[in-house]
């Protein structure tokens, strides 16, 4: 029953955030309390939630600080010249973009934190994919699959809680699966390459001079519409501003002129109050090392996202109403994720008090067919696709892999494979409503989390296959 249950409150959580008929806020604290009351634990609600909302905690408190964080280092200028470098690599070609994208959030996920990798690559990317039109959900879902094959890196989290849970040498499982990972990165730059191709073909090529062209016809016309249309030497103006704007797109074939309208094509404004060019060498040197001590976990992340905040903070904007500005400034994607996080406690809370996980996650190991013992690894795979995206890391390679694992061991599968083969599905654990980072990747990039899942879900499966199959032709699986 317990396991029945479970499904449904799951299936119907994503049907009615894909339908938009509720909130992801609502739909993570009213479907899971609804469902707790039916499962005849309604008295103990309480305890459930406040369980959840104490394990999930100290997550919210690291985006709250990393956002504010990272937004300084937005607002100071730390990331212009990657933008501009992005820029210059992609001019106006919606192909480069989505590939730029895909680049960006593979290389930045190196530090090994989903959330941290999400707010550079949208604060890099968002501008864009604004200003020329673009597809917001091709820009998360890439990033959200770039993310999650990167995720398997031993210090992002599932190769040491697989480690941990059947006592392995965490280099043991992760060096083997590189080249099957390579593949699978691979895999994800391909398809960002389609995606691009698409939405070039949706938007057509421009040069950055034609969009600053189209930029300033949009704004004639609107100046026209505002002193009125009975004015025929206003409209005389537009008509004459319209071609002068065009001619500039036409002059931008030269090299000079296209230069000229890469300083115009700005998607960071370079006048901005908030940029601080003399501190720019101390605030790149306070991320790598704010980083770096991430990745030798010297502290907590959330207290080391403290510090830093209050650092940058202090030092970029030494009086009390520049700062009380800034925090104003990204108080609203602050309260959007945290609020997010702790709506998706109160699910997590549910799931996991109520005994539904445990039931859910016995009753996919028992439906395995006795002849595929031998090809547990395989199983354990494809299983690992739908089981982290509908449970937290923690329950799958705690709760279920070590179950896995000695069903395998039955039939002569190493526990190394078995390893290997449940950091599979990743790049669809990242977009799974049950992972507060996504909160932060749709929220950044205003985009609706039901639309996100509808366009993600297929291609990060496929994406997951891709390294299964990669896998088991190189024999590491």
């Amino acid at each position: 029953m317990l396991t029945i249950l479970g499904f449904a409150m799951i299936a119907t959580f994503l049907v009615l955030i894909m339908m938009k008929k509720m909130s992801p806020i609502a739909a993570l604290v009213l479907i899971p309390a609804l469902f707790c009351v039916f499962v005849g634990k309604g008295a103990k609600l309480g305890d459930y939630v406040i369980e959840g909302v104490t394990s999930l905690a100290p997550t919210a408190a690291m985006l709250m600080f990393a956002i504010v964080y990272f937004g300084v280092m937005i607002d100071v200028g730390l990331f212009d010249p990657i933008v501009r470098g992005i820029l210059k690599f992609a001019k106006a070609d919606p192909m480069r973009i989505v590939v730029g994208t895909a680049i960006l959030a593979a290389i930045v996920s190196l530090d090994g934190d989903g959330s941290t990798t999400f707010m550079i690559t949208v604060s890099a990317m968002y501008p864009l994919y604004k200003r020329l039109k673009m597809s917001l959900v091709v820009m998360t879902g890439v990033a959200a699959m770039a993310n999650g094959v990167m995720n398997t890196l031993p210090w992002g989290g599932p190769t040491a809680r697989a480690a941990t849970a059947l006592k392995l040498d965490a280099s043991d499982i992760f060096v083997p699966m590189i080249p099957a990972l390579l593949v699978g990165l691979l895999g994800v730059f391909v398809l960002s390459y389609f995606l691009g191709l698409r939405e070039r073909k949706r938007l057509g090529v421009l040069t950055l001079g034609e969009v600053l062209a189209e930029e300033k016809v949009e704004e004639k016309e609107s100046e026209t519409v505002l002193v009125g249309a009975g004015s025929g030497a206003s409209g005389a103006s537009g008509a004459s501003g319209t071609d002068k704007a065009t001619g500039g797109a036409g002059s931008g074939t030269d090299a000079e002129d296209e230069d000229e309208d890469e300083e115009h094509f700005q998607v960071l404004d370079p006048n901005r109050a908030t940029l601080r060019p003399k501190l720019y060498w101390f605030n790149a040197l306070l991320t790598v090392t704010l980083l770096t001590c991430m990745i030798m976990e010297w502290l907590p992340i959330p207290v080391l996202f403290l510090l830093g905040a209050a650092l940058a903070l202090t030092v970029n904007f030494p009086h009390i109403p520049d700062q009380k500005a800034r925090l104003a400034a990204h108080a609203d994607n602050v309260l959007n994720v945290s609020g997010m996080v702790f709506a998706a406690a109160v699910f997590t809370g549910v799931l996991q008090g109520t005994g539904m996980v445990d039931h859910m996650a016995r009753w996919m190991v028992d439906v395995i067919p006795e002849g595929m013992g031998p090809h547990m690894a395989l199983v354990t795979g494809i299983l690992s696709l739908p089981l982290t995206y509908f449970m937290s890391n923690d329950g799958f390679y705690f709760g279920v892999l070590p179950v896995l694992a000695e069903a395998g061991a039955a039939h002569g599968v190493t526990p190394l494979e078995m390893a290997r083969a449940s950091l599979v599905g990743q790049p669809l654990h990242m977009s799974s409503p049950l992972v507060p980072a996504v909160y932060v990747l749709v929220g950044m990039a205003k985009v609706e989390f039901g639309d996100h899942t509808k366009f993600v879900v297929k291609w990060a499966a496929l994406t997951c296959l891709i390294i299964l199959a990669a896998g088991m032709l190189f024999g590491i699986i």
